[in-house]
């Protein structure tokens, strides 16, 4: 891979990733790339500035922080086809990020240039959403690109702590769901809400869509795993004030009322994550996070 220009993007409010960016910047510059750099955060979005000023995409993009900055950076860079090498520089779990440590080990960058890694791509979902209920004469319709996921939640506890949703599949009416919401993930998001809900891990090399419900009040409720061409069309019934709220990877985006519709599809773009490994194990990097089989793991390193 030719490498001419960097964006190191680091987690706002973070001194430890604001210095590996720093010393990113330095080693970079010393080897006759040219770097732009940028912070992201809950209150910092530095995507629509620089791709609106940017000359030129970057050949790379390096991102210093937890899952939640590479959940951002993929949002935004996935339709430009922008690869992306992240660290854990302040996150937590980490499932999409490197260990930072591999920053400081000697000739680390000379072997990046070298192109010593593999290219993930990973699927990524869209949902479409056409608001009816607005006041203005005319219907809304907005879209929004997820890595992990999109789920839907009463807007408020205090108002409606439960909603009800209507969910069809491919034209077919599947459902009505009571409960807490019900959440849409990729592969990739598996292991993150969906999991802790008690949806399946998916290998991200299986391109499908999980619809897990979040406390549903039916016992026969179970997480469906679609394939990856289908067309899901939610929507809130009810009262008026039955609103719900449409997060994406975590955020809040949108409020749904009923009348209105929620359409989640896979995208047509796909995330372009860089693993620092010709031949990547999703199976290790499950048992260190989530630290399975952990005496056997420890074994295994003790003999080797």
């Amino acid at each position: 891979m030719q490498i001419d220009l960097v964006w190191v993007i680091y987690k706002s409010g973070n001194q430890n990733s604001e210095q590996e960016a720093a010393s990113c910047c330095k080693e970079l510059l010393s080897l006759g790339i040219k770097v732009i750099t940028a912070k992201s955060g809950c209150e910092d979005n530095p995507y629509p500035k620089l791709l609106s000023s940017a000359k030129e995409l970057p050949d790379l993009a390096i991102i210093l922080g937890g899952d939640g900055t590479v959940l951002g950076a993929a949002c935004h860079l996935a339709r430009h086809k922008v690869p992306i090498l992240s660290f854990n520089v302040g996150g937590h779990l980490g499932f999409l990020t490197h260990d930072r440590i591999l920053l400081s080990q000697a000739g680390f960058w000379g072997k990046v240039l070298e192109d010593s890694f593999a290219i993930q791509q990973r699927m990524m979902l869209e949902a479409k959403l056409e608001i009816k209920s607005s006041a203005k004469t005319t219907d809304q319709q907005k879209s929004y690109l997820a890595l992990n996921d999109f789920y839907l939640r009463p807007y408020s506890d205090e108002i409606s702590p439960t909603c009800i949703l209507e969910l069809e599949i491919d034209g077919e009416a599947v459902d009505e769901y009571r409960g807490d919401g019900l959440i849409f993930s990729t592969p990739t998001g598996s292991t993150g809400y969906a999991m802790a809900t008690g949806g399946p891990i998916l290998h991200p090399g299986v391109e499908a869509i999980i619809v897990t419900a979040i406390c549903p009040m039916s016992l026969s409720s179970r997480p469906v795993v679609v394939p990856p061409e289908s067309r899901l069309v939610i929507k809130p019934i009810g009262d008026t004030n039955r609103r719900v709220r449409l997060w994406k990877d975590g955020s809040s985006e949108a409020i749904l009322r009923p009348g209105d519709s929620c359409t989640v599809q896979r995208a047509s773009h796909h995330a372009q994550m860089v693993v620092l490994e010709k031949n990547p194990s999703y199976y290790r990097t499950l048992t260190q996070k989530l630290r399975w089989a952990g005496n056997l793991m420890n074994n295994n390193l003790s003999k080797s």
